[in-house]
C-alpha cells in the first residue's frame, strides 16, 4: 500500500471520530444486551453485528457531515485545525460524500440486519425494523441538521447535541423488540444525563478556541464557571437518579444498583472538585473518570440484568 493511500485512509478514519464512535458502539452493544431475554444467554451474532455496524457507520457519517458544514470553524479552532478539510487532506466534496455514504448505509445496515423479536419470541431473518432503523437515522438527522447549526447560536446547544449521543442504546434496544419501549426511556435518560458534564468539561477546557469561532458553548458565555458549574453538577445528579431506575423497574438486579452507586460516587467526585476549581485540571479528571465510568456502568447492567 503507497504512503499516499494510506495518508487518505488515515484521514477519511479521522472524518469520524473514532473514540467517540467508539462509546457509541459499546452504548448499542449495551442496549441490544437490555432488549434481548436473558433466559436466551447470548443475543444472535447477526443481530448484534448489523445493529452495531449499522449504528457506528451512521454515527461516523453524521461526524463527517459535521466537519463538511462546520468547515469554515474547524480552520479558526487549534483543536480542530489538524482535521482532513483544514489541512486539505480531503475536499469538501469527498468529505460531503463520505458522509451520505456512511450514513445511509448505517440505516439501511440498521433496517434490513437487526430483524426483531416476535411475540412468541422467535426471530425471522429478512424482517424489516423500521424502528430501529428510524431511531438510527434520527441520530444523523438531529445531529447535522439541529444541533451543528444551533452551535453558533445557542448554548442550549449542548443540551440538544446530548439527544442524539443519548440514541445509540435505544437503537440497540428497539432492533431487538422493534418496537418503542420503556426501557429505552431510561437507557436514553442515563446516557443524555451523562453527556452534560462529559461534555462540559471538554468546552471549560476549551472555551477560548469556541469562542475564536464563534460556537456559543456554555462556557464561552459564561465567563466566571457559575452556571457552567450548576449545570455539572444537577446532571451528574440527575445522572445518578436516572442509574437508579433499572433497578426500580426490575430491568437489573439489586447487585446493578450497589455497583452503581460507586461508581456514581466515582463519577462524582471529580464532577464536584471541578465545578467548585473550574480548574483545567480537574475539568481533565472529570473528563477522563466519565470515559471509565459509562463502560462499566453499561457492563455491570448487562451482567446483573433481568
Amino acid at each position: 500500500m503507497s504512503a499516499s493511500l494510506t495518508a487518505r485512509l488515515g484521514a477519511y478514519w479521522e472524518l469520524g471520530k473514532p473514540r467517540l464512535s467508539a462509546l457509541a458502539v459499546f452504548a448499542v452493544v449495551a442496549g441490544v444486551y437490555m432488549g434481548w431475554p436473558a433466559s436466551q444467554k447470548q443475543p444472535p451474532f447477526d443481530l448484534v453485528l448489523w445493529t452495531t455496524l449499522g449504528t457506528f457507520l451512521a454515527a461516523i457519517g453524521a461526524a463527517a457531515l459535521n466537519m463538511y458544514r462546520e468547515r469554515h470553524l474547524d480552520v479558526l479552532m487549534h483543536r480542530t485545525q489538524k482535521r482532513p478539510l483544514p489541512t486539505g487532506r480531503l475536499t469538501p466534496r469527498q468529505v460531503l460524500v463520505f458522509g451520505l455514504v456512511t450514513s445511509t448505509s448505517g440505516v439501511l445496515a440498521v433496517l434490513f440486519g437487526s430483524s426483531p423479536l416476535a411475540a412468541d419470541g422467535s426471530r425471522t431473518l429478512g424482517t424489516i425494523n423500521w424502528t430501529a432503523a428510524a431511531l438510527c437515522a434520527s441520530i444523523v438527522v438531529s445531529y447535522v441538521l439541529v444541533y451543528t447549526p444551533m452551535k453558533v447560536r445557542t448554548p442550549l446547544n449542548t443540551l440538544v447535541g446530548a439527544i442524539p449521543g443519548g440514541l445509540p442504546p435505544v437503537v440497540g434496544h428497539a432492533a431487538v423488540v422493534g418496537h418503542l419501549a420503556m426501557p429505552q426511556a431510561v437507557l436514553f435518560a442515563i446516557l443524555f444525563c451523562w453527556q452534560i458534564p462529559h461534555f462540559l468539561a471538554i468546552a471549560w477546557r476549551y472555551r477560548e478556541d469556541y469562542a475564536r469561532a464563534g460556537m456559543q458553548m456554555l462556557p464561552v458565555v459564561d465567563p466566571t464557571g457559575h452556571r457552567t458549574a450548576k449545570t455539572m453538577l444537577l446532571y451528574v445528579a440527575a445522572l445518578g437518579l436516572a442509574t437508579m431506575i433499572p433497578f426500580f423497574t426490575k430491568m437489573a438486579d439489586d447487585r446493578y444498583l450497589v455497583i452503581s452507586i460507586f461508581l456514581n460516587v466515582l463519577f462524582c467526585a471529580p464532577t464536584v472538585y471541578a465545578a467548585l476549581t473550574r480548574s483545567d485540571v480537574a475539568m481533565r479528571a472529570t473528563f477522563l473518570t466519565s470515559i471509565v465510568y459509562l463502560p462499566l456502568l453499561f457492563i455491570t447492567m448487562v451482567w446483573f440484568r433481568k
